[in-house]
């Protein structure tokens, strides 16, 4: 159990973007899809680190937009493998809203994503810890 928690633990991920015009909507705030795609690429650096194999996302689950991320301010998304299965693990990725010149900084959105490890052929294979 020891060496599995110190492998999540050293899998945690942290990217931080800067929220620029060219990823926002007619509203100046962050593209839901772009977030999606972000948080996603997040998952799969996290499972892959954790598991050092191919993994491929199969599925994400309840994606909460709490807050509206506007442009100008600063994006960073946390993955953490949260369970693990024979073949598959499942990443939670947070996504923190910073203010670029103060010290605010609230959660903004979460979701959980189901990443699989993959063979040579393409199918599913047993995670190796």
């Amino acid at each position: 159990m020891e060496k599995l928690e110190e492998r999540i633990q050293k899998s945690i991920t942290h990217t931080v973007k800067a929220i620029f015009p060219n990823t926002t909507n007619h509203y100046d705030t962050l593209f839901g899809g772009t977030a999606l795609m972000w948080m996603d690429e997040v998952a799969f650096i996290t499972a892959t680190r954790f598991s050092r194999q191919k993994m491929v996302t199969v599925s994400s689950d309840r994606v909460d937009f709490t807050k509206p991320v506007p442009a100008g301010t600063i994006a960073e998304l946390i993955g953490k493998v949260k369970s693990v299965g024979t073949t598959s693990v499942i990443v939670k990725v947070e996504v923190y809203l910073e203010q670029m010149y103060n010290d605010e900084r609230e959660k903004a959105m979460e979701g959980t994503f189901t990443m699989v490890a993959i063979g040579e052929n393409k199918h599913p294979v047993k995670i190796v810890i």
